[in-house]
């Protein structure tokens, strides 16, 4: 189960992060999409020193509108980036997440670079817990993660985008895991999915796939989440995964468009809506909006890593 301070650090662990992803509508119709990310990685290194605790934090920030997405990141070492399980804060400068209150929720969310910036709070979700009460296998081999989300956040504020500002309103799904390691040598990386249905916002789909060294999917897990937050464990051997169409995005062949067979619905469609959602970071991936349709309908994010 989740315990208060698994919303604070797990230095023991290799990778961790705290990852928002924001469908939102401003007052005038327009859409947006945002993602707000801090990360935790062990680096050792080999010094003592007291300002090196062998980990390093960066954090990253986006938004979209239309077909332009712009992308920001931020590195920092221990006392620059600060984590605290409660109450609950995770900030990387003036790139923050924090309760607002004692308990965890509500969140207030805030990130400006440029002519753009983010200013959101977060609230109203249910706790959903992937996999095995939390533990959910990513590999044939073990690996695997702590992971658990708030799918369904109600979400309000203010967003700036290349110098205007807009009043916005939509869904947040928060995400948090941490891992010993997420892959296996052999593999690559992974297509990532979090749908929440349009009829109202309140179920969830998350899909994950790992992709061997010819990017074939090779290792899937799912989550159905309803709308008390209750997951129902897809397993592997019942998602089927195709590509339907690809972009090319500055040399590099990126899916666009997918199918999913799972058990007891029609096949879901998946469609990226900014295409390019391409962050050009010091890891380079693909993290946008995208909409589904046919056995599920809805709106969400797909993350594309190691392409």
């Amino acid at each position: 189960g989740l315990f208060p301070q698994d919303h604070g650090p797990h230095l023991e662990q290799g990778i961790e992060w705290w990852y928002i992803t924001a469908n939102l509508t401003a007052d005038t119709g327009e859409t947006f999409g945002a993602q707000w990310t801090l990360f935790r990685t062990q680096v050792p290194l080999p010094v003592k020193s007291t300002w090196w605790d062998n980990q390093l934090y960066f954090a990253h920030f986006a938004l979209q509108h239309q077909q332009s997405h712009v992308a920001f990141e931020r590195f920092a070492r221990a006392g620059q980036a600060r984590i605290s399980a409660s109450p609950f804060f995770a900030q990387l400068d003036d790139w923050s997440l924090k309760s607002t209150q004692q308990r965890f929720l509500p969140l207030q969310m805030q990130a400006k670079q440029d002519d753009y910036a983010i200013d959101v709070s977060l609230s109203n979700s249910p706790l959903t817990l992937h996999g095995e009460n939390g533990y959910s296998q990513k590999t044939s081999s073990g690996h695997a993660s702590y992971y658990f989300s708030y799918p369904f956040l109600e979400t309000s504020g203010t967003v700036t985008f290349n110098g205007k500002q807009y009043k916005v309103s939509g869904n947040a799904w928060y995400d948090r895991e941490w891992s010993a390691s997420l892959l296996d040598k052999s593999q690559l990386g992974w297509d990532w999915f979090s749908l929440v249905s349009d009829e109202n916002g309140k179920e969830g789909l998350m899909l994950f796939c790992i992709r061997d060294a010819q990017h074939r999917y090779d290792y899937c897990s799912g989550t159905r989440i309803a709308e008390n937050g209750q997951a129902t464990q897809i397993s592997r051997e019942d998602i089927n995964l195709q590509t339907l169409e690809h972009i090319t995005i500055e040399g590099t062949k990126y899916p666009s468009k997918w199918q999913i067979e799972l058990p007891d619905s029609a096949p879901v469609l998946i469609e990226t809506i900014t295409k390019n959602s391409l962050n050009k970071l010091s890891i380079q991936y693909w993290e946008g909006r995208v909409r589904a349709t046919g056995g599920f309908n809805g709106i969400g994010y797909a993350e594309l890593a190691g392409y």
